[in-house]
């Protein structure tokens, strides 16, 4: 499996510190740069192999805004903003650069690992347009899914459920993993939705349904057989 290069931009050594000893627990590899013009040289440097970028928006010789301004003149590579500033303005203003996910300091560690895995997983997943498994095609672009040739009526919800599912195959998920990853850190209800949002997906499904497995004291697994 390809390690994973994430450039981590931050005038705090601390900071880079901190952020990077998280993400090599991961086996991530890591490269830092301490002001804007560091970034900046070193991005060039390293543009083939860097897959993601951790942006702090206020330095020295240039901000974090000047820096993503040149990256996205030709480069796409998932950036992530790291600022004290947490008003709703400057994360607008950072979404129509380019930005693809904006984290306000002071944040958890672990939830800015989850955050960044998170968003990999989601480009990684774009990447992959169509997936076919024995007769049901998802298609990502599209986010549709058809069972032999039928187009198949997903709510949004139960398309990502679907998908997590069918993305883990294999696996037994937990109703509470799949609340995170499907409802997300923010959901607090009661986790017989899921129960509810399976129903209805093993039926629009028809016979495949049955690839949907009940884990009995745990949860769901999709599996082929």
């Amino acid at each position: 499996m390809q390690t994973i290069t994430i450039l981590i931009v931050d005038d705090e050594e601390r900071i880079r510190k901190l952020i990077k000893d998280f993400f090599i627990q991961k086996n991530y590899s890591i490269i830092e740069a301490k002001d804007g013009e560091d970034a900046i040289k070193i991005f060039n440097e390293n543009k083939e192999k860097i897959d993601l970028i951790l942006l702090d928006v206020m330095m020295p010789k240039q901000d974090g805004w000047s820096v993503l301004r040149k990256i996205r003149q030709d480069s796409k590579v998932p950036v992530v903003m790291l600022t004290a500033r947490g008003e709703e303005q400057d994360e607008l203003f950072g979404f129509e650069l380019g930005v693809d996910e904006y984290i306000s300091k002071p944040f958890s560690p672990k939830i800015l690992v989850a955050r960044v895995e998170a968003l990999l997983k989601r480009i990684k997943k774009e990447e992959n347009e169509k997936q076919d498994i024995n007769g049901i095609v998802i298609d990502d672009k599209g986010r549709t899914v058809t069972v032999d040739g039928n187009l198949v009526e997903f709510s949004l919800r139960e398309y990502e459920l679907f998908k997590y599912l069918v993305d883990n195959k294999g696996i037994a998920l937990s109703r509470d993993k799949i609340l995170n990853n499907v409802w997300n850190y923010d959901y607090y209800g009661d986790s017989r939705t899921i129960d509810s949002h399976i129903k209805k997906i093993r039926h629009k499904i028809g016979k495949k349904g049955k690839y949907i497995q009940t884990i009995r004291g745990i949860g769901y697994k999709f599996e082929v057989k």
